[in-house]
């Protein structure tokens, strides 16, 4: 028997105990049925990311470096990691220190000079560091995440449009722009904060969850943006789904057309799906929402995801689409371990 149990395991143990084994002996099992190729797929892509990044901690990438090094870090971390055990704790570690570094007197974490989308690196920073707080075994780190991450979220806060959405820049420097990607990466960002201890308004989710209400159409989708109604996407469907459960919101009217919406586009994950555009970015949070839905929803649905995911991995351990290798490589892991429970925003 194993005696030296790392925090992040005696914890999730105790969750498991206390929870009686309903929803948590539903993720033990899941654990148990995994297909050996999944687990070979995740420990060759978390050290493709391990030896891509760079000393200083970010993985050397033009576009978007902030939100890509998140996403990495978030995919580290949900192999069971932390800054200090594990076996990726110098990665993440790393990866924090990097975003640390990024977080600017005004609140913001990313760059506006080099990045015309910062929030987007902004809303995934404030996620990933804010599972890395918990964890965090250093005073000194904890207490400059503390810092960084209250700034942050008073950043989005006074980003917030008048809508209760997001743009790609904060609401004054967009002329009150909003679209419902970035919106979802603000809220998920935000519960992990409050989660974490950080102070949030309760009256910023409450508008964000207003913003996504009046988004909805007739058909149970949601629309590009506020001022954009009519189309619905799945793929912001999917992400405004998971972005509500984080809030709490499971039982609102809205709530059951999204997810026949959500489900009726994507559930079967076949070809046609990769027409909307941004495959790897719909999934990545339509798992998250059918996850939520417990096994006899998600056994068959994870089998099918994964299966597809391990068949497009590189041999060198990557995977390739939009944006970069890093990112999706970064968004397929995640996925590959959403059932393992480790990281607190994704757990049901």
């Amino acid at each position: 028997m194993k005696q030296n149990l790392s925090r992040r395991d005696w914890l999730r143990n105790a969750t498991i105990l206390s929870m009686g084994g309903a929803a948590s002996l539903s993720a033990r099992t899941a654990s148990a049925a995994r297909d050996p190729r999944w687990n070979e797929a995740i420990t060759k892509g978390l050290n493709w990311l391990s030896r891509t990044q760079s000393s200083r901690g970010q993985w050397n990438t033009q576009a978007y470096p902030t939100a890509l090094a998140a996403l990495a870090g978030t995919a580290l971390i949900a192999n069971g990691s932390t800054t200090t055990q594990g076996p990726y704790a110098k990665e993440i570690a790393r990866a924090a220190d990097y975003l640390i570094s990024k977080s600017r007197n005004n609140g913001l974490i990313g760059d506006p000079q080099i990045d015309p989308r910062y929030t987007y690196g902004h809303g995934f920073s404030m996620l990933m560091l804010s599972q890395v707080l918990g964890e965090e075994g250093l005073l000194d780190r904890r207490q400059e995440l503390v810092e960084v991450l209250t700034k942050a979220v008073e950043f989005s806060g006074s980003a917030q449009t008048a809508a209760g959405g997001w743009g790609y820049v904060s609401a004054r420097e967009g002329n009150d722009f909003d679209e419902g990607s970035t919106t979802i990466t603000q809220v998920q960002g935000l519960r992990g904060c409050r989660n974490a201890g950080i102070p949030v308004s309760g009256e910023v989710i409450e508008r964000a969850k207003q913003y996504i209400y009046e988004c909805k159409n007739p058909d149970g989708g949601i629309s590009y943006s506020s001022r954009q109604k009519g189309s619905s996407r799945p793929a912001i469907t999917a992400a405004a789904l998971a972005a509500l459960y984080n809030a709490g919101d499971y039982d609102s009217t809205h709530v059951p057309e999204m997810l026949a919406y959500a489900k009726e586009s994507l559930h079967d994950i076949s070809d046609s799906t990769r027409a909307f555009g941004h495959w790897h970015y719909t999934y990545l949070y339509y798992s998250q929402v059918v996850y939520r839905q417990g096994d006899e929803l998600w056994d068959a649905f994870r089998n099918r995801l994964y299966d597809r995911i391990v068949s497009e991995q590189r041999p060198d351990g990557y995977w390739e689409g939009q944006i970069h290798p890093v990112y999706v490589t970064a968004c397929n892991l995640i996925m590959l371990q959403l059932d393992h429970g480790y990281l607190p925003i994704y757990q049901r």
